[in-house]
């Protein structure tokens, strides 16, 4: 069995490992994006060289230029196996300069990160309900007032420990929730793709 490092050295090295399943690099799925697992061998605060974040400044090929929040660039090369995310699994044509993103992967020697997943715009954010009006919800996010976008098709709620469901209309003014999204850039608003309900 070869390692997760092998198959995204050679897909990048052109060694013909063609597409990968994403499954094989294990989940990829938009919570992942925010788990705190390292590398082994980072020490527990250190900086995972296997991981990045900040918004795209260009894209050349298949390969993008970003800015991270603490004003170091990353090169982050994307391969026939990356999975990426933008409310939902889309193509690397839907990556636009401007965009937020966390990667995670494997770093190459020359200090490129080989992307095993790129999740662009993508937010975890808790607050109470203000206001429900139509297809938007209004939430309260530490003192911000975020305006959420249910996004038909794709939008999901999940009620303590029932399965997704596409009716949201059992959120309530002043109830506390947990959204899963993507930002739209520059703005306080967000395209729902889940929101979490504890009740």
């Amino acid at each position: 069995m070869r390692s997760r490092r092998d198959v995204l050295k050679s897909a990048v090295l052109g060694g013909g490992a063609g597409v990968v399943a994403a499954t094989a690099l294990g989940s990829l799925g938009p919570e992942a994006a925010f788990a705190t697992t390292t590398a082994p061998g980072v020490e527990p605060g250190a900086l995972d060289p296997n991981f990045a974040e900040g918004r795209i400044r260009s894209i050349k090929d298949n390969t993008l230029l970003v800015l991270g929040s603490n004003m170091v660039f990353h090169t982050i090369r994307v391969v026939d196996g990356t999975s990426l995310w933008k409310l939902g699994p889309v193509g690397f044509d839907q990556a636009r300069p401007g965009d937020g993103l966390y990667a995670r992967g494997v770093r190459m020697p020359d200090g490129m990160l080989a992307a095993e997943a790129v999740w662009l715009n993508i937010v975890n954010i808790k607050g109470h309900i203000t206001d429900i009006k139509d297809q938007t919800l209004r939430l309260d996010h530490n003192g911000h007032e975020v305006l959420c976008h249910v996004v038909p098709g794709k939008s999901v709620a999940i009620h303590s420990e029932s399965p997704p469901t596409s009716d949201l209309s059992l959120l309530k003014v002043a109830q506390h929730v947990q959204i899963l999204g993507a930002w739209r850039p520059d703005t306080n608003e967000v395209d729902i793709a889940t929101v979490f309900s504890p009740h």
